[in-house]
């Protein structure tokens, strides 16, 4: 029995959308193909979401084909057939042989295949920072009629402006995330431990909302008295106290994409300091959204977010956000003060106005949003309050 297709995040004209944006940019940087191996970019041209990239694979992208062909383990093969959209002849799984060799290993698979279809005889392109030096070196060495341009970013940037699928999709990822608030607030009590409240809170990330389950966890922190000056850090085996006070920052996960939210909740009342921080940081957020508009600056929004926030006698070290979408991060635009990324509708951001201001002290709130002509439209619904519990 031959491995069916899964059910597709979107249809295969959206795909052909972002292979048709990809292709357009690779062939201004004079790159005949492209050779994608970031996970999040394989996602976005592919729809594939199998945790495979601890191992060399790559799609590789040809200006002269309308769909790309992946080269992964063999081993992966079958969990490609099942969520890409491409034709199943453009799954190609490599021998075994080539895990754990000294010599060869998956990328030469890789480059094997672009030299016996004489493919990017005119310049191939790789997303050379992400990729180990003797890597990129085995490429320029076995390619060697061949320009190589970094193309590090390329998919990146182009993933940067969402269609309106995929802003649909990062809505059912914040309805998934409002929910984890919600029984975050519900579980968190004095005298329960830190683990048993997460265990909740990421069943329900995966349980989802509306119908839509949680298809993967992403990143969850759970920081709590006296850990609160720590931002990445996970839950421990310690029981909430009365007086405790709880950091959370997680994301419900729908095909890949994620809408990241922050909220602070404390049991019993919050010190005078805190409640002064979050009245700061809440002034601060509704100041950045209202200046995330079309043509406005990524320091645009951060210098109005740092400016509201130092009226209330506070300042945060850190940027103000980043854009977001597959796997969360997005390495491109930043919400920082010198930052001229122009925002274009449709964009992606974290609003991430975590503060960790002293080894005792540190806040967090945030908000993901949409850039729009009228400013920046949050994804999430939930009360942008100090949960008292």
């Amino acid at each position: 029995m031959t491995m069916p297709k899964g059910s597709q995040a979107f249809p295969r004209s959206e795909y052909l959308r972002r292979l048709t944006a990809v292709k357009s940019e690779i062939e201004r940087r004079q790159v005949e193909v492209l050779v994608v191996t970031s996970p999040a970019n394989i996602t976005y041209l592919s729809g594939y979401t199998s945790k495979s990239g601890y191992v060399p694979q790559g799609l590789v992208v040809s200006l002269t084909d309308e769909e790309p062909t992946f080269i992964t383990r063999r081993m992966d093969g079958p969990a490609a057939l099942h969520q890409m959209f491409i034709d199943r002849s453009r799954v190609i799984g490599y021998p075994e042989a080539l895990i754990a060799n000294p010599d060869r290993d998956g990328y030469d698979a890789i480059i094997d295949f672009i030299l016996d279809k004489r493919l990017g005889r005119k310049g191939i392109g790789l997303e050379a920072k992400l990729l180990p030096a003797l890597t990129v070196e085995k490429f320029k060495s076995r390619a060697a009629e061949a320009k190589i341009v970094d193309c590090t970013n390329a998919v990146t940037w182009v993933r940067g402006v969402k269609s309106d699928l995929e802003i649909a999709m990062m809505r059912e990822a914040a309805a998934i995330s409002d929910a984890g608030m919600l029984k975050a607030r519900e579980v968190i009590r004095a005298g329960v431990r830190e683990a048993d409240a997460s265990a909740e809170i990421v069943a329900t990330l995966v349980r989802g909302a509306n119908g839509k389950p949680g298809t993967d966890i992403s990143s969850f922190f759970l920081c709590a008295t006296p850990r609160t000056s720590t931002c990445h850090i996970r839950w421990t085996e310690d029981v909430f106290q009365q007086g405790s006070q709880i950091n959370l920052e997680f994301s419900g996960v729908r095909h890949g994409y994620t809408s990241p939210l922050m909220r602070t909740m404390s049991i019993g009342k919050p010190s005078d300091r805190i409640r002064r921080l979050h009245e700061g940081e809440v002034a601060g957020l509704e100041a950045a959204l209202a200046a995330a508009k079309t043509g406005k600056t990524c320091s645009d929004v951060a210098v109005a977010f740092n400016t509201t926030l130092k009226k209330h006698g506070f300042e945060k070290e850190s940027r103000c956000g980043y854009a977001v979408g597959i796997d969360w991060t997005e390495p491109t635009a930043s919400l920082k003060e010198g930052d001229m990324t122009i925002l274009k509708p449709n964009m992606t951001f974290h609003l991430m106005l975590g503060n960790w201001i002293d080894e005792d002290v540190g806040y967090v709130i945030s908000e993901t949003f949409r850039v729009t002509d009228a400013g920046g439209e949050p994804f999430t619904k939930l009360p942008r309050e100090l949960f008292e519990i």
